[in-house]
């Protein structure tokens, strides 16, 4: 019996720490076709390119700024450059903006949840 309540509580744990994972973790499909993945906590997360012409590159970090939206820097892999950023969470979408000048100016893309 004691058995049993063990593996019964282990398994919601296991399942409960599941529940509690950022919507925003993950590997996610780049518009230009790499895999970026999406890791983190508290919070704070970050992203790294893991396919692609710069796999294994980190292209930014991103904090919480509200529901489903984040905040944070970006960096164009391909000249380096760091950006402003910000992500918004739609379902199995996420849009990510690049800004500079306070955001006069944005570039955006669409990734999708792999």
């Amino acid at each position: 019996m004691f058995r049993q309540v063990s593996l019964a509580l282990a398994a919601a744990i296991v399942m409960t720490g599941a529940a509690w994972a950022d919507p925003i973790e993950g590997n996610w499909k780049t518009q230009a076709g790499s895999t970026a993945a999406i890791s983190g906590g508290g919070g704070a997360f970050s992203i790294t390119l893991k396919s692609g012409k710069f796999a294994g590159k980190n292209i930014g970090s991103l904090k919480v700024a509200g529901a489903n939206k984040y905040a944070g820097t970006i960096t164009d892999p391909e000249t380096d450059k760091t950006y402003s950023g910000k992500a918004s969470l739609s379902g199995s979408s996420l849009k990510m903006s690049g800004c500079v000048f306070g955001g006069l100016i944005c570039k955006s893309q669409t990734w999708h949840k792999l």
